[in-house]
């Protein structure tokens, strides 16, 4: 079985071809073949991590990477500090954690919806590997160590990353009543950018403001793309979204937020890199947004949004394009 070949809900073991998923209970359908969490965690705990998508890590890097580009953004500004290494590695734990909390309460307010699309049934809720109970609970904890993180930064940072909460909170209910919830999963996803930025300055300016609504084009970018795995099941059962608002205008709209994440990257890096007074460094940061900018061209020409395995596919490569970007700003930090 391929990594986009889906499996209903009630399916058993045998019915995967997989041998790396073979024999393994309740794997849930858009999990990467052969992970962590179905082939080595212990079973009590695998509903609670499936819950919290450690079986598809491609999510992390979502919040990982626009964490990082805001940190290193605010260092080529004022330059690296020793705290800035433990910001580094802070980061990282609490995008892993507030993944995991935000994707938690996703299932717990979509577990109806979910139960009727064919890509998201056998997901630990709908699928009763759990209850909305001990869910509850699971993404209380996150939530809770999340919050011992953020604490470790400074007043301002940890006001930033508290209102975050807000947008967790109301992005399950964006499909609800908008057609722009990848919209609402941006802000959500690159508000690291705007804390970590913070952790390291202690205030905000008008650089990460466009560092972080280019990020935000980017989610809009590569959701669309995702969303369009679901078009069928979502137009039928009534949910909103981008895939289905753009329909076969879809490469046109792609092209539209491929130019905004470029602008906005361009102008949020000269802003924060011109200061330090290193034209290299500049140039460096400006290829890394460009080169960006030039990968999210490359994977709209490899792009048929008809084909499920396609869409998942270009997804998937997110993780490049945002890297490419943070590539070169460590580049521009080292010069």
């Amino acid at each position: 079985m391929t990594e986009t070949q889906q499996t209903p809900a009630n399916s058993t073991s045998e019915d995967r071809t997989d041998p790396a998923n073979a024999r393994i209970p309740g794997v849930v359908a858009d999990a990467v073949d052969g992970n962590w969490v179905d082939r080595f965690s212990p079973a009590v705990a695998r509903p609670y991590l499936r819950l919290s998508r450690a079986d598809r890590p491609i999510g992390f890097w979502t919040l990982i990477i626009p964490s990082w580009w805001g940190l290193l953004a605010a260092a080529a500004a004022t330059g690296w500090r020793a705290f800035d290494w433990w910001i580094l590695v802070a980061v990282v734990l609490g995008a892993m954690l507030m993944r995991g909390a935000g994707c938690t309460w996703n299932d717990i307010t979509d577990r109806e919806i979910d139960a009727r699309v064919e890509r998201t049934r056998s997901r630990p809720l709908p699928s009763g590997q759990i209850t909305v109970k001990n869910a509850t609970i699971w993404m209380g904890v996150q939530v809770f160590l999340a919050l011992l993180v953020l604490l470790t930064f400074n007043w301002t940072a940890v006001g930033i990353g508290a209102a975050s909460v807000l947008l967790v909170a109301l992005y399950p209910f964006g499909k609800r009543f908008t057609w722009w919830p990848q919209f609402i999963l941006g802000l959500n996803l690159n508000w690291g950018i705007l804390v970590a930025w913070a952790a390291h300055t202690g205030e905000l300016s008008p650089a990460p403001f466009f560092l972080f609504f280019g990020g935000v084009a980017w989610t809009v970018f590569y959701d669309t793309i995702y969303a369009h795995q679901d078009i069928e099941d979502d137009t039928l059962i009534g949910v909103k979204s981008t895939a289905r608002l753009f329909g076969d205008d879809t490469p046109s709209w792609l092209r539209l937020f491929m130019m905004v994440t470029m602008l906005m990257m361009t102008v949020g890096v000269i802003l924060a890199y011109t200061p330090m007074g290193n034209p290299l460094a500049l140039a460096l940061a400006l290829v890394g947004a460009w080169g960006m900018g030039l990968h999210m061209m490359w994977l709209m020409g490899n792009l048929d949004i008809t084909d499920p395995a396609s869409c998942l596919t270009q997804f998937r490569a997110l993780r490049t394009t945002g890297l490419i970007f943070t590539g070169f700003q460590v580049l521009a930090l080292l010069v």
